[in-house]
């Protein structure tokens, strides 16, 4: 006697459902492609950060299947904001998240959210067009519109001799020199420490060198992990 294996339950649950599981395989693989362009190509392009890369790809993994197995519980609305709600108050133990990663990681639970519990009331074109409108506004931000965008990083310095306006010059070049940035647009002074001989020091330069310099700063921290491990 053959057993129907679309018949056989778990506990009330059916064991094998054809157009559901090559629904979640349809949803899930756009889901992933649309994830893949967003974190993949257009924010690890620009910062080449592979720890929120790794971090991105399994919460939008983690998201969608969530939402889409408890899709039937119809807690949508209110389950999709208390998503946005929790991890809107998350914050990494070990250093706080800037804000452009913060904004990807809204922007990947959003689309998870959107593409997992989409129902019969939007049809495929209106899923396909929301996700389409998502990359080419984060494509336009990221590789037209800010493309020159000036990045600045704070330096306690101790040169004070260099931090008078005739000098100002030589004080960019010192800067340059020890924080590896070819080009320095500008330089603020702020606070001044006589008793201690530093002052704070705000440099401003194109985000083009920044993406030198994290992809350094990467190698180096994998590096000296490498050396830990020995």
């Amino acid at each position: 006697m053959l057993i129907d294996p679309e018949k056989i339950s778990l506990s009330g649950v059916e064991f094998f459902d054809l157009s559901s599981f090559i629904e979640l395989v349809a949803r899930f693989t756009l889901n992933m492609a649309v994830i893949l362009i967003l974190v993949r190509w257009l924010y690890y392009s620009t910062t080449r950060r592979k720890d929120y890369l790794f971090t991105y790809i399994l919460i939008s993994s983690l998201i969608f299947l969530l939402c889409y197995l408890l899709a039937g519980v119809k807690l949508q609305i209110g389950f999709a904001l208390g998503l946005f709600a929790i991890f809107g108050i998350i914050r990494y133990r070990t250093s706080s998240i800037p804000i452009k990663e913060m904004t990807y990681l809204f922007l990947i639970i959003g689309v998870s959210i959107i593409n997992s519990l989409a129902d019969t009331k939007s049809s495929v074109s209106d899923v396909l067009f929301t996700n389409f409108v998502i990359i080419v506004i984060t494509f336009c931000l990221e590789k037209i519109w800010l493309q020159k965008q000036e990045l600045s990083s704070t330096v306690l310095y101790e040169k004070i001799d260099l931090i008078k306006p005739e000098r100002r010059n030589e004080m960019m070049i010192d800067l340059q020199e020890r924080t590896g940035i070819k080009k320095i647009n500008r330089i603020d002074i702020g606070k001044i420490d006589f008793l201690r001989d530093t002052c704070t020091v705000r440099i401003f330069y194109d985000v083009s060198v920044n993406r030198v310099m994290n992809a350094d700063q990467s190698e180096n921290n994998k590096d000296d992990d490498d050396d830990d491990d020995d």
